[in-house]
């Protein structure tokens, strides 16, 4: 019989370890069964009551790295939307870019006039039937959520420009949206309260159908700090050159040269970017 073995998550709170939970979180990173088996060999190997998640995590990373780039990039992907930088803008422009992707036209940061006060807004995005206020909640740390009061207060702001653009006779055609999307995640209340005032919740894991997992991986919108071939320092450097997403640097291939990075090591890169963007 096998003894239960509870790990240390990053809030304090022990949880029971879930090995089938650790196989599919490697299968989705596209890693193939081979690499799966060594590395789960190689985790139980390593096992001991109270154990982190973040050093299963970290050795389960490093593994796979030595198996397939692309495969632990893909899985280093929650952690790598939270390297995106302290400020919160990276993620506004990275949260523009998949609304761009699904038909949008995008601003980012843009003050708007409501019926009361002026707003500025994360995200703006509009088609010809929709225009949506976008507030983006980054968060860097694993256990951070976005609780009720944030949810009360972005929906009053939206309904006080929502009033506005009723004014305006072209924009009161169009149905208008209150958006929070997250890195992180949602308390049950900020759920329960946004979901009954009408905004639309997005968080790493929420809703079960266009959650911001399944929107980057449908789309390939990787962000740049996936890559495991360059340096926390290069791909910063990357992001001050305004460029956020793989698909984006792998067209801006001359950025590597810019930065000096070696032609081994822009080959590494180019051959991951290519992996990750098929």
């Amino acid at each position: 019989m096998t003894v239960p073995l509870f790990v240390t998550k990053a809030s304090g709170e022990k949880v029971l370890f879930d090995p089938a939970k650790l196989r599919q979180s490697l299968k989705h990173a596209n890693a193939d069964d081979s690499a799966i088996d060594s590395i789960m060999a190689e985790i139980n190997r390593m096992l001991e009551p109270g154990i982190s998640t973040r050093k299963i995590y970290n050795r389960a990373f490093t593994l796979l790295r030595h198996y397939h780039r692309p495969s632990a990039a893909r899985y280093k992907l929650k952690r790598a939307i939270m390297e995106l930088g302290p400020s919160g803008f990276p993620f506004e422009k990275f949260v523009g870019e998949i609304l761009k992707d699904m038909g949008y036209e995008v601003k980012i940061g843009v003050i708007e006039q409501g019926r009361c006060i002026t707003h500025e807004v994360d995200v703006l995005a509009e088609n010809e039937t929709e225009r949506i206020a976008i507030e983006c909640k980054f968060g860097n740390s694993a256990d951070k959520k976005v609780n009720t009061q944030v949810s009360l207060y972005i929906n009053s702001r939206f309904h006080d420009l929502s009033q506005e653009w009723r004014k305006d006779p072209e924009l009161a055609q169009k149905t208008h949206k209150g958006w929070i999307v997250t890195n992180s995640s949602f308390t049950a209340d900020a759920i329960k309260y946004g979901v009954c005032a009408g905004l639309h919740l997005i968080s790493w894991n929420f809703p079960q159908k266009g959650s911001l997992k399944e929107l980057i991986d449908l789309c390939h919108l990787y962000p740049v700090t996936a890559l495991v071939s360059l340096t926390k320092a290069e791909k910063a450097a990357i992001i001050g050159k305004d460029v956020v997403l793989v698909r984006d640097l792998f067209k801006k291939q001359q950025l590597l040269d810019e930065l000096h990075i070696s032609p081994a090591k822009k080959r590494k890169a180019i051959l991951e970017m290519e992996d990750l963007l098929c």
